[in-house]
Parts: structure tokens; C-alpha cells; sequence
């Protein structure tokens, strides 16, 4: 079974370039398993937690820790690669303030694609630290509104890393299947609360021009995430 985690869809580097990426990991089913394949591909990985606390509570962010440990102490291969790729230090960014302010009426319908762009930006900011070129999400295609096309489209322009998104061609069936190989989704189980100040009927195809200058309405992205950023803080794993 382990052999789901071996046929990465990955962009692939020049000879002899480092493999340094930031993952995105949310606490939800995607992100481990996709961070496990992205050490089968031979990715150093620097994990990145956006909390929404106080606006829900701390259970994203213990089931993020919990899956990471649980790869970092998993035997086998998997294990193997996980101590000697996934940096031992999570690092914890808290948005709540920032993504409250998408919640006028103006921008709401919007609200998911701004989450996503605030989170890739912020990857961005880590990934300055530690010399990343690319960002590891969990992204699929089409599951949730933020993640059509159109929309990813829009995301990832907030972001000068490369996007990985390894799960991008399974259904959601084929990962959790993945989850159960892995030991992670026990772990991963739980209300989903990233959705907590979204809107009932989001925008799937993302109008550009209306979503940066509703950023600009806010103080600019890059202010944004340079104010969440500033306090940020350290888990160790």
C-alpha cells in the first residue's frame, strides 16, 4: 500500500538544485498526505500553520502538531524521510484579525479566495527565511469553491513560490484512503473550521481586478501578512 505515495505529480528542478518548500498545513485530511508524498519525492519541507484562533478554537492546530508527529514518528520509510527532511519547528501564524476584515459585505463572496492569497503570501514571507522556492499545499481540483480553476488561478498569483499540489488529480475518496495508509486520519478528524467567517454562497471564478483592489480597500495584502506575521511564534515538533 505504500506505493500510493511513490507516483508524485511534481514539478521537477534542475540537477543538483535544492529541494526546499514551504507546506501548508492546515490540520484537515489533504495536508499530510500531502506532505507525505513530497518526502517520497525527496522535498525539505518547512511546515506553516495559519490559526484562526480566537474566531474557533485550538483544534486545528493540535491536530496539525499530531499529524506532523506522527509522521516524524512513524517507522519505515516514511518515518525515515520525515526526520530527515521535515524541519522540526512548525511555525504558527495567526490571522484572525486579518481575514475578519474580508467579512464586509463587499468582499465576502470573495472571502475564501482572499484566505488562500493571504496564506500563499504568507508562505512566501516564511520561505524568505529558509531559502524555499516552492509552496506545498493540499490543493485539489474543484472539492471546495476556492479551489476551481479559476479561483487557483487568482491564489497563487499572491505568491512568487512555485506551487506543489500533489493531491491535485485524486477524489476525495482516494485520499482519505491514503489517510488511512498513512495513520493520519484518525488524527485528522474534526469539524473543518476554516470556514468559519466565510460566506453560504462563495465565488468560484475569481475576478482579479475586484479581489486586489478590495485588498487595497484593506491596507494591501503585503501590510496584511506582514502585521500577522509579526506574531508569529514557534512549535517545536
Amino acid at each position: 500500500m505504500e506505493g500510493w505515495f511513490l507516483h508524485l505529480v511534481l514539478l521537477p528542478l534542475g540537477m543538483g538544485e535544492a529541494k526546499v518548500c514551504i507546506a501548508l498545513v492546515s490540520g484537515g485530511l489533504d495536508s499530510p498526505v500531502a506532505v507525505a508524498r513530497a518526502l517520497k519525492n525527496g522535498w525539505t519541507i518547512y511546515p506553516v500553520h495559519c490559526s484562526q484562533e480566537p474566531v474557533v478554537g485550538p483544534e486545528a492546530e493540535a491536530k496539525t502538531i499530531a499529524a506532523l508527529r506522527h509522521l516524524l514518528e512513524s517507522d519505515g520509510p516514511i518515518g525515515e524521510a520525515a526526520r530527515a527532511q521535515i524541519h522540526p519547528t512548525l511555525i504558527v501564524i495567526p490571522v484572525a484579525k486579518q481575514l475578519a476584515l474580508f467579512t464586509e459585505k463587499w468582499a465576502h463572496t470573495e472571502y475564501f479566495i482572499h484566505m488562500k492569497r493571504m496564506y500563499h503570501r504568507l508562505a512566501e514571507v516564511a520561505g524568505l527565511d529558509v531559502g524555499a522556492t516552492h509552496l506545498l499545499t493540499g490543493e485539489n481540483l474543484g472539492q471546495v469553491s476556492s479551489q476551481t480553476l479559476g479561483n487557483l488561478g487568482s491564489i497563487e498569483q499572491a505568491s512568487n513560490l512555485v506551487p506543489l499540489r500533489p493531491l491535485l488529480g485524486f477524489d476525495k475518496n482516494t485520499i482519505i484512503r491514503m489517510a488511512r495508509v498513512l495513520g493520519t486520519y484518525d488524527l485528522s478528524l474534526g469539524p473543518e473550521v476554516c470556514d468559519a467567517l466565510g460566506p453560504t454562497t462563495p465565488v468560484t471564478i475569481a475576478n482579479q481586478e475586484w479581489i486586489e483592489k478590495s485588498e487595497v480597500r484593506v491596507g494591501g495584502l503585503q501590510d496584511l501578512c506582514l502585521d500577522a506575521w509579526a506574531q508569529h511564534r514557534r512549535v517545536e515538533l
